[in-house]
């Protein structure tokens, strides 16, 4: 028996406002804090979390936008406001994103012979360059066997770990990074695969300062990764993409890699 008009929207209310003060309290801001920023009274903000207020489209998308909410969780506020989503979510092999597409793939061509890869919000491999080669080599047949999650890949006993020189101090790095991510979106598959990371074997070390950069000592390769995500998207999916990159951290690195040039030591 269907739920009564009064007793759906007081439903929908209570899913918006946890939602919204969930999404608070991940960014460890208060009331006070939001409403200053925002513009919303905390007198209203705190019926809007109650459930005693509706809030207005609008008035979602500020407080999500100071809130620094992904762009999936914002259209999933939205919706459970009773409201329409604001942000697309396209296909990856949809016309839509076909040219940001190629671009991106001609950024990872253009960075060989440095190893470079595209990944989405799960860490799946997109697309990689052709010197990606040099890291998976030797890796199981089942890790490379698509969907391919770069993380596993990495830290997998029968994938990258055995030939990561400096495995304990990248694995405190990746894990670090997934850590910050699952917290900054609040995706479970995020933590399931944290978890899941966690369990294999590599240890870890102190997060304490040594060095500019957290290196990828990998054989006789000294690499330093950078990411790079879009600066204005305003599709979900290209949101969720970033590009990841590595370069030589030393001259030896450089000439191994056939670029020829690196970082000069004294």
């Amino acid at each position: 028996m269907a739920a009564p008009p009064d007793a759906a929207y007081a439903a929908g209310m209570s899913a918006v406002g946890k939602l919204l003060r969930g999404w608070r309290d991940d960014r460890r801001m208060s009331q006070l804090a939001l409403s200053g920023r925002s513009g919303v009274s905390t007198r209203h903000l705190s019926f809007v979390e109650t459930g005693r207020s509706r809030p207005t489209r609008a008035m979602l998308l500020r407080l999500a936008e100071e809130l620094d909410v992904p762009l999936r969780a914002r259209n999933e506020l939205l919706l459970a406001g009773g409201f329409a989503p604001a942000y697309p979510e396209s296909a990856l092999d949809g016309p839509p994103l076909a040219g940001v597409l190629t671009a991106l793939r001609q950024v990872l061509t253009g960075h060989s012979p440095h190893p470079a890869v595209l990944v989405d919000r799960h860490w799946t491999m997109v697309d990689a360059n052709d010197a990606v080669t040099l890291l998976t080599e030797g890796c199981a047949a089942q890790l490379l066997t698509p969907p391919v999650n770069v993380l596993r890949l990495a830290l997998h006993p029968a994938g990258m770990a055995p030939r990561i020189n400096n495995l304990a101090q990248w694995r405190t790095h990746l894990l670090h990074r997934l850590d910050k991510q699952a917290a900054s979106t609040g995706d479970p598959v995020l933590r399931e695969l944290r978890a899941e990371l966690a369990g294999y074997p590599g240890g870890t070390v102190p997060d304490h300062p040594d060095g500019l950069v957290v290196p990828l000592r990998f054989g006789d390769l000294n690499l330093f990764s950078i990411t790079s995500v879009l600066g204005t998207p305003r599709d979900v999916t290209l949101s969720e993409l970033a590009i990841e990159a590595f370069l030589p951290a030393d001259r030896a690195t450089a000439v191994a890699l056939g670029s020829g040039h690196g970082p000069r030591t004294h």
